[in-house]
């Protein structure tokens, strides 16, 4: 084995030149690479790395916005329904009153139109009580002037008529 390796060394050697061209040669590539390829994938990774960062940032700006809007419509929602609660009540208030107020006025009326109503049928019953004395007192002046042959004076007329109603009064109070 040991003679191999120095038969190798000893044959060829380390060929310090390639050694040192493929070196070069490395490093130059290294180089070339670090300026024309490294550089731009470092810049467009660097630029992506901002995108992603950005659009995180965004996302979470419109994930607070979005929240801030459903915390909103949630308050207005609520506060809607506060307000029809309060509009109904108004409403229901409102109807009660014009209820009462309807009952009140009909009522009203009722007991207007019977005190009328009562009025009226007295003055009629007078107006018939009186009609009846002067159909009477007609009758009875035509009664008597046939049994006596003769005319009543206006006063005795009256008087005659009145002592037939107080005769009438006395048969309706016997009956």
């Amino acid at each position: 084995m040991n003679s191999a390796l120095l038969l190798a060394t000893a044959e060829g050697g380390v060929q310090w030149g390639d050694f040192l061209f493929y070196l070069c040669t490395f490093l130059i590539l290294i180089a070339l690479v670090k300026h024309f390829a490294w550089g731009p994938v470092t810049e467009m990774m660097e630029k992506r790395a901002d995108k992603i960062a950005n659009d995180i940032d965004s996302a979470e700006t419109a994930r607070k916005k979005a929240e801030e809007l459903a915390a909103k419509r949630e308050s207005a929602l609520k506060d809607s329904h506060v307000e029809a609660s309060k509009i109904i009540d108004r409403a229901k208030k409102n109807g009660e009153q014009q209820k009462a107020t309807i009952v009140n006025s009909a009522q009203e009326e009722v007991s207007t139109l019977k005190k009328n109503a009562k009025k009226d049928i007295e003055q009629e019953r007078q107006e018939a009580l009186s009609n009846v004395k002067n159909d009477v007192a007609a009758l009875s002046v035509e009664i008597a002037s046939k049994i006596i042959q003769k005319e009543l004076s206006a006063k005795d007329q009256e008087a005659l008529v009145d002592s037939y109603i107080e005769g009438l009064g006395k048969q309706d109070g016997i009956r």
